[in-house]
């Protein structure tokens, strides 16, 4: 479902509509008080971001505990970087958000970085035929060599079901004593694993996997149905955006961004638009 800038004006004119749309996914159709039991209504405060009960006075507040609490930037701010967030395939960088919202560099990196916790991946276990492969995230130089060995750049270990979703983790480096424990976190026992020549991955069928691999080594990409093109064309999109937007992230807050891109591709195919969907993720986030 398309969900426009224009359809984001209409539902989102006033802080006072985007208030009220938190309050109401949070609380929902709350009518009786927690405080005195009794049947009420809660009110809008005037000049404040909660709600009270009619009777005792007992308030609520809906943006306690979520990526808005004690910010001071205005919630139709707030909504608009989610919506930029929700519409862009290559993320949204501080400085665009800072000329886009009006508001401080400094204001800008804090909203991005709080709503990008919003993306943090699920403990969903994959099945079916699973591709594994590692990467290497980093600037480039002259002494800066491709893939495995690259000094100055960060290895994120991925892995993804084939016509499903994907899972990427920043790690401090990629033996087989750091990758093996996540492949066991993350794929179920017996699935069918496919990865190129590298040698950790060797030791997959002792650990209860189908492996098949591709030997990139000697030009081997494709034999039938065995491949690694779905996590390596993850991997493009990923280093495209990072490169072309950001042009350089911080080891330090690479997962973050790893988690925001992997939350994109997840919901690729998704009816829901992904503003709705990372909205309910502020509200689930704040219980």
């Amino acid at each position: 479902m398309k969900f426009t800038i224009n359809d984001f004006y209409k539902r989102y004119p006033t802080d006072d509509v985007c208030l009220y749309k938190i309050f109401k996914a949070r609380y929902g159709q709350v009518k009786i008080c927690p405080q005195c039991q009794k049947e009420t209504k809660f009110n809008r405060i005037k000049d404040r971001k909660c709600y009270c009960c009619q009777f005792c006075g007992f308030q609520l507040h809906p943006v306690a505990h979520t990526i808005f609490h004690k910010s001071e930037t205005s919630l139709k701010n707030w909504f608009y970087a989610l919506y930029l967030f929700s519409t862009s395939k290559n993320g949204v960088s501080a400085k665009e958000l800072e000329r886009q919202l009006g508001v401080t560099y400094k204001c800008a990196w804090r909203i991005a970085k709080q709503i990008r916790l919003l993306f943090e991946q699920n403990k969903d276990v994959l099945s079916g035929i699973v591709e594994v492969d590692e990467s290497y995230v980093g600037g480039k130089g002259k002494n800066n060599k491709r893939g495995r060995g690259s000094e100055h750049k960060t290895p994120v270990f991925g892995m993804v079901e084939r016509k499903g979703i994907v899972k990427a983790k920043v790690i401090g480096d990629t033996k087989r004593k750091t990758v093996m424990p996540i492949i066991r976190d993350h794929i179920q026992i017996g699935t069918q694993i496919i990865s190129d020549e590298y040698l950790p991955y060797h030791s997959l069928p002792k650990e209860g996997y189908k492996h098949e691999m591709v030997n990139h080594g000697s030009k081997e990409y494709v034999r039938g149905n065995i491949y690694t093109n779905t996590i390596e064309g993850f991997w493009s999109q990923l280093k495209r955006s990072i490169h072309g937007t950001y042009h350089a992230v911080s080891p330090k807050y690479l997962q973050l961004y790893v988690d925001e891109f992997s939350y994109r591709y997840n919901h690729r195919s998704s009816f829901e638009p992904l503003f709705s969907l990372l909205l309910s993720r502020v509200v689930q986030q704040s219980v």
